[in-house]
């Protein structure tokens, strides 16, 4: 990726994946599971670990939100969508409460790519954006 993209991700606050997403680290990931078994996974993602709090969850619309526990608030919207019986994509929305600069300084493409990394270690997965 260039210096500049980079750069884009650094001076926002807010950042989201997308299917066809320019930076690769920010497409959809697609897992190798049902549906209830993602919902279950990223359910477990957020209650288990010490650095988030799950807020709400709709497991009808596949949609959870959260936050972060300590240091600047995160907030965090997943979404489960599930494409044949046995794919299941996720999606995540990141934005980050910013007092006095506009920007987070990439901390919130940075929690995509941590959510993804942990997601990826417990479920099967398939591809990513475009490639999957």
């Amino acid at each position: 990726m260039s210096v500049w993209k980079k750069w884009k991700y650094a001076l926002t606050n807010h950042c989201e994946t997308r299917e066809n997403h320019e930076d690769e680290a920010l497409r959809s990931h697609y897992y190798k599971a049902t549906n209830a078994t993602v919902i279950k996974a990223v359910k477990e993602l957020f209650t288990s670990s010490p650095n988030y709090e799950l807020l709400s969850v709709s497991e009808e619309r596949g949609e959870f939100s959260a936050t972060t526990r300590q240091g600047k608030k995160v907030f965090i919207v997943a979404t489960v969508i599930s494409v044949r019986p046995l794919e299941t994509a996720v999606d995540f929305s990141v934005t980050t409460e910013t007092t006095f600069l506009p920007f987070d300084f990439g901390r919130s493409r940075n929690v995509i790519i941590d959510l993804y990394r942990q997601l990826d270690q417990c479920l099967p997965y398939i591809g990513s954006g475009i490639n999957a």
